[in-house]
């Protein structure tokens, strides 16, 4: 299960990693080389020192021009500690593998993704000994699609997608659009893409549409945010039905109900405590005697 935006966000290359290469090219304008092949490799950058160094996602992509290492970093927020590691993540994969690395940047932040693009130099101002220029994946150059064709045309791109906007106007269709097009794959690899984007919208109003979404959605039956989602709906029920039962109660006795007690009985979520109720409003006199 995907509990973060951070693991999310690059882990959805793991996922599909043409992706990456796509974004790449369409995205950034990078000539990246088509790949032939790709494969996942150990994250762990761990020398003998005791010092942990992971990147997030570590790719291997063979072209005909050669082969190239795609660092994936997800980023939150600005972290100067992180910055200064990746000219060591380069460096270290260039000297063990002997062949090219490549590191992305992927945040969900404008404001991180301006301050990931910025050269890292190291060496003399002006006549630096080497320099890290990260490519960036963010608000300001991932595609918004917002449209069921286009996403039906690149689903995991138009997951990249929900998961950078999934929030403002634009929220409603690029979900809908988005969820048009998982009925067009497997439901398996739906239920994975349905996880990057359930762990990355943060909004309040595009949860609620995203759990909307997918409460009328059957191929989602087994992903564990639908069960949650219609265990939810059940327990409403329950609750909804005994608050009724007490309410038809005193209806049939004769008793009225003042509008602080109808309150106070509508607002309890609590079953054990509405069943107590229940069972006074058989034998009490006043309404408000429910609560004594």
């Amino acid at each position: 299960m995907v509990s973060s935006p951070h693991e999310a966000l690059h882990r959805i290359f793991q996922k599909d990693p043409s992706l990456l290469t796509r974004t790449l090219q369409r995205v950034l304008h990078v000539p990246f080389p088509e790949p032939r092949e790709f494969a996942a490799m150990n994250v762990d950058l761990t020398e003998i020192e005791p010092v942990e160094r992971r990147v997030d996602t570590l790719l291997r992509a063979e072209t005909d021009e050669g082969t190239y290492l795609l660092v994936v970093e997800s980023q939150g927020k600005k972290d100067e500690a992180k910055q200064r590691s990746w000219p060591y993540y380069l460096s270290y994969l260039y000297a063990k593998y002997h062949c090219d690395p490549v590191l992305i940047v992927i945040t969900q932040s404008r404001a991180t993704a301006r301050w990931a693009a910025q050269p890292i130099h190291l060496g003399v101002r002006g006549r630096p000994s080497l320099t890290v220029r990260p490519l960036v994946l963010g608000p300001d150059n991932v595609p918004v699609i917002a449209d069921e064709r286009a996403a039906e045309r690149d689903v995991s791109l138009a997951v990249l997608s929900a998961m950078t906007h999934g929030k403002g106007p634009k929220a409603a269709a690029i979900l809908k659009s988005l969820v048009a097009a998982l009925h067009t794959i497997d439901a398996e690899s739906a239920a994975v893409f349905v996880q990057f984007v359930d762990s990355c919208l943060k909004d309040p109003e595009a949860q609620q549409i995203w759990r909307d979404l997918m409460t009328d959605t059957q191929y989602f039956w087994r992903h564990p945010l639908a069960e949650q989602t219609r265990e939810e709906g059940r327990e409403e029920g329950r609750i909804q039905a005994q608050i009724e039962m007490i309410f038809k109660t005193l209806e049939w006795r004769g008793i009225p109900v003042p509008d602080h007690v109808r309150e106070r009985v509508t607002d309890c979520p609590d079953r054990d405590q509405l069943m107590i109720w229940a069972e006074r409003a058989l034998r009490v006199t006043a309404a408000e005697d429910l609560f004594r």
